[in-house]
């Protein structure tokens, strides 16, 4: 059985200032910075170690990751990329529609992608890397979006779908006979506070 790790980007510019933020592009913030480093030191602490490396061919996905595998190679994957807003890129994201049904068709007349498109692209890229290149275990950084709609595939029911992901938080599957399982969320950044704390207290 074979581990994925599937996390989002730590916190950008854009993030920040509440801009919508798909196939466009800002850098890390310090707290974004701050939150890769936190989920290294989770990482490091829990032992976890990878066999593979991936991200999103996006500046803010590749950041994240060299923050948090230091000196390790790892490959960048377009298909990783977060959803295409089309027309709605660099806006307010106080105009994008509300609830995760509206964003199935929506941005397709402003030149964007259907929901239908990154959840096809997200399973086919994931696939790829889990069966054909992953000894054990992989750690690939990519975005809320696309993150969400893979996990579509896996959890088809919508009661159980978590619609947002922390900056800095990832997902955990096993990967065994072609299917993915769904296994936890762990926020590195709380978890790291939390232990830091109880050492405080000791």
């Amino acid at each position: 059985m074979k581990s994925l790790y599937l996390m989002r980007h730590g916190e950008t510019l854009f993030n920040a200032q509440h801009k919508v933020q798909g196939w466009c592009d800002s850098p890390l913030t310090e707290t974004g910075k701050e939150q890769a480093l936190a989920a290294r030191k989770y990482f490091q602490q829990n032992e976890i170690h990878f066999d593979h490396c991936y991200a999103s061919t996006q500046e803010r996905a590749c950041d994240t990751l060299e923050l948090v595998i230091d000196s390790q190679k790892y490959s960048r994957r377009k298909n990783l990329k977060e959803m295409h807003f089309g027309q709605f890129e660099g806006a307010s994201t106080y105009l994008q529609p509300k609830g995760p049904e509206s964003y199935e068709s929506f941005y397709v007349a402003f030149g964007g992608e259907s929901g239908e498109e990154v959840r096809q692209r997200m399973m086919a890229e994931l696939t790829d890397i889990m069966a054909n290149e992953v000894e054990d275990s992989a750690l690939v950084v990519s975005h809320n979006g696309a993150i969400f709609y893979f996990l579509q595939q896996v959890l088809p029911e919508e009661s159980e779908l978590p619609l947002h992901l922390a900056n800095g938080g990832f997902l955990k599957f096993s990967f065994e006979q072609g299917k993915f399982t769904y296994l936890e969320t762990v926020n590195p950044t709380e978890e790291m506070a939390q232990h830091d704390h109880s050492l405080d207290n000791k």
